[in-house]
């Protein structure tokens, strides 16, 4: 296999497996908010319904953005925030094993904001 040809398919193989782990947190959300639960942490003072949306906004909808490779270093910016907030606030005093999934993810993401999404992608088309 071609050296670049290897490197688009492991970026798009990346980004979709990080991105499909990362929806089934945010199809929680999702289900949450549909059937009428709205009661989420706010460490930003947003209110927890805005709160609530925009976790949904980048654990769900941005990772769907990512998949299909369309605006993927945009999209993988939200997430970044996100992860950034559950590791360094929501999770601070909590030990590490409490925090290093969102720091995963965070490292994740930050890869993909910097890499971007490979030539298999919609951005490239």
């Amino acid at each position: 296999m071609n050296k670049h040809v290897a490197l688009n398919v492991t970026l798009l193989i990346y980004r979709s497996g990080i991105s499909l782990m990362m929806m089934t947190h945010g199809f929680s959300k999702l289900t949450r908010l549909l059937e009428g639960q709205v009661s989420f942490a706010d460490p930003l003072g947003f209110g927890q319904t805005a709160t609530l949306l925009l976790a949904i906004l980048a654990e769900f909808i941005a990772p769907m953005l990512i998949i299909l490779g369309w605006k993927t270093r945009y999209a993988a910016i939200p997430v970044v925030g996100v992860m950034s907030v559950a590791a360094f606030m929501v999770h601070a005093a909590d030990p590490f094993a409490q925090k290093e999934l969102a720091l995963l993810y965070l490292l994740a993401f930050l890869m993909v904001v910097f890499v971007g999404p490979g030539k298999y992608s919609l951005d490239k088309k």
